[in-house]
């Protein structure tokens, strides 16, 4: 229904912000990250939102970036782990950290966030990393050929790209572009500058 909005930032109040535009102000629930880069109280801001509706509440939930807005989605899609925990998870870690972590089978980083327990921990890893595993083979969508299935870091690197919501292919083709000897943080680094740098 939201998907972004663009106005002045009138009310930063802990974890929640009020963006007014055309004379509405919108009250949304944002992660520390996302406070951390905006604007001073008064300035133009715009967020990426997610309009969360339950039985008894409509919450509207802000972030700076595509990238954090996307790994939200991904994780209040598992069992368990409802906005709270989302916005815990995502003030705690990076949505990159979380894409990592996730790649990576590292459970032990998701219980830096508060309310997360080892056994949601674990759960967000088996859930997740089901739905983002590279496929074999992948066919590229500018190209006739097929592409092999990335190994090793490069693979991790590309399920983590899933996570923050690009697809298979396209991840693939990013990565493919670096050299497979890199860290798995410095493919999704150098992967997510090159894509920004086509937008």
């Amino acid at each position: 229904m939201f998907y972004s909005l663009r106005g002045k930032l009138i009310n930063v109040d802990n974890l929640s912000i009020a963006v007014e535009c055309a004379g509405v102000a919108y009250k949304c629930n944002v992660t520390q990250n996302t406070l951390n880069e905006l604007p001073s109280v008064g300035e133009d801001v715009f967020v990426y939102t997610h309009l969360n509706v339950r039985e008894d509440a409509m919450e509207l939930f802000g972030f700076s970036k595509i990238d954090e807005l996307n790994c939200f989605k991904l994780l209040t899609s598992v069992s368990g782990v409802g906005a709270k925990v989302g916005i815990a998870i995502l003030s705690t870690l990076s949505s990159e950290q979380v894409a990592i972590a996730i790649a990576s089978g590292d459970s032990k980083v998701l219980t830096m966030a508060p309310g997360v327990g080892n056994k949601l921990a674990q759960r967000i890893i088996l859930e997740l990393k089901d739905k983002v595993d590279a496929e074999k083979t992948i066919i590229a969508s500018n190209q006739s050929t097929f592409i092999k299935a990335p190994v090793g870091n490069a693979k991790a690197a590309v399920n983590a790209l899933s996570v923050l919501g690009y697809s298979q292919s396209e991840a693939v083709n990013v990565i493919s572009q670096f050299d497979g000897n890199l860290s798995v943080e410095e493919l999704i680094r150098n992967a997510l500058k090159s894509m920004a740098r086509r937008v």
